[in-house]
C-alpha cells in the first residue's frame, strides 16, 4: 500500500469552521438558558423542592411544605414564586 504524504504539517482539516466545534468554552453559545431567578435558574432552583432552601422547607413540612399554606406561595405558580417567575424568570439567549 502506498503511503500518502502531505505537505500539511498539522492534523487533517475537516473543512468545517472552528466555531462549529463544540467545546466547554462555547457550548452555551446560541442556546436559551434560564435566567437566574427562573425556577430552573441558579437562584430560583434553590427554592424548589429539590433545592437547598425548598428542600429544607420540605423536610420541615406542615405549612412550609410545597402544598402547605406558606410553601405553596413560593412555587412558580404561587403568589410570591409566580410573581418572581413572571418578572425575573424565563429564558435568556446565551451570548457570553
Amino acid at each position: 500500500m502506498p503511503t500518502e504524504t502531505s505537505q500539511h504539517a498539522g492534523p487533517k482539516s475537516t473543512g468545517g469552521m472552528a466555531s462549529a466545534t463544540t467545546t466547554p468554552a462555547n457550548a452555551h453559545l446560541g442556546q436559551d438558558k434560564p435566567k437566574a431567578f427562573d425556577s430552573s435558574g441558579a437562584i430560583g432552583k434553590q427554592f424548589t423542592e429539590n433545592g437547598a432552601l425548598g428542600g429544607m422547607a420540605q423536610k420541615i413540612g406542615g405549612p412550609m411544605d410545597k402544598e402547605g399554606m406558606i410553601g405553596k406561595q413560593f412555587t412558580d405558580q404561587g403568589s410570591i414564586g409566580g410573581t418572581v417567575q413572571n418578572m425575573m424568570g424565563g429564558k435568556s439567549k446565551g451570548s457570553n
